[in-house]
């Protein structure tokens, strides 16, 4: 089961709206020439909505459109109880995996952007859920971090199922019988262009903070702990440098970001080279 919300337009019933009152809705903290530290390429990638944020601001509308935000994902997660409400009512609650996630993140305003096509906390931070009959726990929380493709090698595990040796993903079965397990948190987004494969950007999380890697060498740093509105690049502090030379050594080469884009489907739904 798929929703288009909450991609804008931001249109669901005014009830949604209603549960966020104005005077309640609480804007993320933007920082003046927050992009001066960052280098020509991830500005680049911003630069066409760096516009939008400019007209939303100028004309008072930022509250308005964090309120259509949050009543939007509000509407989802309604629409989704609607569904574990009839799947709690089946023959089928007991022997049923739920897993619900988005494919992105969303900029409300941070970094100078919005929505996605970033590699900044709020674009790369994806929402992901696991519901596992005798495993999960109701309301537990887990701040490991992971990728989307830990998820296919989780459910193979959960279903008992042998483990196909391709798989790049790891199984996330520890975190679900115990979210504080011991973990080698590190998550990597790529943003590439497929006209334009030698465009690998690539990103690296973990604990110690997120490192960016952009074509030609230009690169961003972020502390996390220190800095999780990730406002200082400090990719030429020497305090850092171990920190990044290991995130570096994790991430792929360029060579391996050019390589050749698979099969993708089309709009009219054929195979293409």
């Amino acid at each position: 089961m798929g929703t288009f919300n909450p991609h804008m337009p931001w249109y669901v019933p005014q009830k949604y709206f209603d549960m966020f009152p104005m005077d309640e809705v609480v804007t993320p903290r933007l920082r003046k020439n927050d992009l001066d530290d960052v280098p020509p390429a991830g500005a680049a990638l911003t630069a066409g909505k760096s516009r939008f944020v400019d007209s939303v601001l100028e004309h008072g509308l930022h509250k308005d459109a964090v309120q259509a935000y949050l009543a939007t994902t509000a509407y989802v997660d309604a629409q989704l109880g609607r569904v574990l409400d009839a799947l709690d009512d089946s023959p089928h609650r007991d022997n049923t995996i739920v897993v619900f996630l988005s494919d992105h993140g969303f900029h409300l305003g941070e970094k100078h952007h919005w929505q996605k096509a970033a590699l900044w906390e709020e674009a790369t931070h994806c929402l992901l859920m696991f519901r596992v009959p005798d495993v999960t726990r109701a309301g537990s929380v887990c701040q490991r971090f992971v990728s989307l493709q830990d998820i296919y090698p989780t459910l193979v595990e959960l279903c008992g199922l042998d483990r196909p040796s391709y798989l790049d993903g790891r199984s996330m079965v520890p975190l679900l019988n115990d979210p504080d397990a011991p973990w080698d948190s590190t998550a990597i987004t790529c943003l590439s262009d497929k006209s334009r494969p030698e465009r690998g950007y690539v990103t690296i999380r973990n604990e110690a903070g997120r490192y960016i890697r952009y074509e030609q060498g230009q690169e961003e740093f972020y502390d996390t702990s220190e800095d999780p509105r990730e406002w200082t690049n400090q990719i030429d502090n020497p305090e850092y440098s171990a920190i990044i030379n290991a995130l570096k050594e994790a991430v792929p080469s360029p060579a391996e970001m050019a390589n050749p884009m698979p099969p993708v489907i089309r709009k009219n739904n054929s195979i293409g080279e």
